[in-house]
């Protein structure tokens, strides 16, 4: 008995001398394994930022400082003299312009009766089903992505989250489109996230919602992207004053604008880097584009602003504006997360979103 109690013993040893040394293994194998990536990664980065093309050291450090984390990695390569001397070599143009908005001539449906209406459901070629909205895909070399069509601007408005707080209080872009009982929607405007926490509780700029000025000053100067009470994008920079004057009934502020009076932003170099985007834009017939990329992704790294400019013009576009984008673009529809640049922490939260009513068939 005591020999066996003693070889029952050894056995044990062995057994768990054998499990620790297999752990311990693995545990280098790991270590190594990630080491050999981050030096690849750095080897990569490297060339990148000092190899012979300029397009793809700015098309990073663009890329990179778009994003709440990125910086981090341009600094490891430039001063912030040089991050600031790309990105100045790299971007839009911010225009004066403000939008016209007679170059609008909002397609009016009849109803049964024949009378104007906005909100009719009438099959047509470009809506089979006569809902009201249609979804194309869109894609790029670097990007892919969907544009909502809604055919009734009256139907477009700014959805905001139950209140701004700047250390909580936002909502997904789903939570909020269920407020307002709409049937779709695409992320905002801009908001406060110095963090990276993606609380979305506090916007920045103006939000005006169903006619109220719910965060600005009446006499500072904001970019202003949303419509008229006669259902008109309009981009540009102006005070909130001359907004509501304007009749602006609901707007953010992101930017920049991406066309203007049929006219696109200049933009020099790459224009920006490339991220998931979000955008906003009308038709001359009133019908409302929204465009959301995917990015940061293996199959979507996602799109600079001149790529959201070609997408829209494609789509006929006479005035469109950039919006937040990154971790918060995303795109609701029926219910489903169509198009979602959500994190590991889930989808992002925001303050404001451009929802889209539903209408009955």
């Amino acid at each position: 008995m005591g020999k066996k109690n003693k070889n029952s013993k050894k056995n044990k040893k062995s057994v768990i001398k054998t499990i620790l040394s297999f752990i311990g293994k693995f545990l280098i194998w790991v270590f190594v394994t990630l080491l050999c990536l981050l030096l690849g990664l750095y080897v990569l980065l490297l060339y990148i930022n000092k190899g012979p093309s300029p397009y793809f050291r700015d098309l990073f450090v663009a890329s990179a400082m778009e994003s709440s984390a990125g910086p981090i990695m341009a600094k490891l390569f430039y001063s912030d003299e040089e991050i600031k001397d790309i990105q100045k070599k790299n971007s839009v143009v911010e225009t004066s312009e403000i939008t016209d908005t007679s170059l609008i001539k909002i397609n009016t449906m009849k109803d049964e009766s024949g009378n104007p209406s906005l909100s009719s459901n009438t099959a047509t070629d470009e809506d089979p089903d006569g809902d009201g909205i249609i979804i194309y895909d869109v894609h790029g070399p670097t990007y892919v992505g969907k544009m909502m069509v809604v055919l009734d601007p009256s139907r477009v408005k700014v959805g905001v989250c139950n209140g701004f707080v700047l250390d909580g209080g936002g909502m997904t872009l789903s939570a909020i489109v269920d407020k307002y009982d709409c049937v779709a929607g695409i992320n905002g405007g801009k908001y406060e996230d110095e963090a990276g926490l993606g609380l979305g509780g506090m916007p920045q700029g103006i939000v005006i919602s169903e006619g109220q000025l719910m965060m600005g000053d009446m006499n500072s100067t904001y970019g202003v992207y949303g419509f008229t009470n006669d259902n008109v994008l309009v981009v540009g920079n102006m005070t909130a004053a001359t907004a509501l004057n304007m009749g602006v009934r609901d707007a953010v502020t992101f930017g920049p604008a991406l066309i203007t009076n049929g006219v696109p932003a200049n933009y020099s170099g790459v224009g920006s880097g490339l991220n998931p985007r979000t955008a906003i834009g009308q038709r001359e017939d009133g019908a409302v584009l929204m465009l959301v990329i995917e990015g940061r992704k293996a199959s979507s790294i996602g799109a600079s602003t001149s790529d959201l400019i070609n997408e829209m013009l494609n789509y006929g576009a006479i005035n469109a504006a950039n919006l937040d984008g990154g971790m918060s673009s995303s795109m609701v529809y029926d219910g489903d997360i169509i198009v979602s640049n959500s994190n590991i922490r889930g989808d992002r939260r925001i303050p404001t979103a451009f929802v889209v009513e539903r209408r009955d068939n």
